[in-house]
């Protein structure tokens, strides 16, 4: 019996995978958490077989969590649920650990389908997404500004950990800020770059050589 646990900050979201978890026969639910906090602390003390994680959550995102799962939970395989057609998120996911993305749009089918491909250890991708992952996009032909004519040092600091999962805490750590100044930074990128959600600052990075 594949054990499964399922992470979504929305209800209805996680009574809709809890069902279709149960109609299948060699699937059980193991646990179903509300972030992603609360996610590691049930995969620890679980040990489902998959977690279907949501990326973006209040607290921790699914990109962190899966990072801090590859150490605490090794053998777990994570299949990432987001709303976002995104190849930059998907490949930052499946670096992190990630043995499937899929789009919460997905037909039921479809959704099997990825649970039962990082089942057997395979990765799972969206086939209309594969072509694109399988292209490194490219770096130095990237159209707008470049970071440095728009952003301070500091802010091009504060961007590189952003999109690499930081979070607030994490990044006034690194950078010995304040919280409130990290947030001050935050909402400065976003004026400054016209990019309102992580998916675009992601992209934004990529196309600009800021991720490592």
């Amino acid at each position: 019996m594949t054990r499964v646990l399922i992470a979504d900050d929305h209800a209805i979201v996680r009574a809709g995978l809890r069902t279709l978890v149960k109609e299948e026969a060699d699937l059980e639910l193991a646990g179903e958490a509300s972030s992603g906090r609360e996610a590691l602390q049930l995969a620890e003390a679980l040990h489902p077989d998959i977690v279907i994680l949501d990326l973006s959550m209040p607290d921790l995102d699914g990109i962190q969590v899966t990072r801090q799962l590859r150490t605490t939970l090794p053998a777990a395989r994570v299949l990432i649920l987001t709303v976002h057609q995104d190849e930059a998120l998907a490949r930052e996911a499946l670096r992190a650990g990630a043995s499937g993305y899929i789009i919460k749009q997905a037909a039921e089918a479809e959704l099997i389908s990825a649970i039962r491909t990082v089942q057997i250890g395979d990765v799972y991708v969206p086939p209309k997404m594969l072509r694109a992952l399988l292209v490194e996009p490219p770096r130095a032909s990237a159209t707008g500004p470049r970071p440095e004519e728009l952003l301070t040092p500091r802010e091009v600091d504060v961007l590189k950990l952003l999109v690499q999962g930081y979070t607030n805490r994490q990044i006034a750590d690194e950078l010995i800020l304040s919280v409130r100044t990290v947030e001050g930074y935050r909402a400065t990128l976003t004026d400054k770059l016209g990019l309102h959600n992580r998916a675009e600052l992601v992209r934004y990075a990529r196309q600009h050589g800021l991720l490592p």
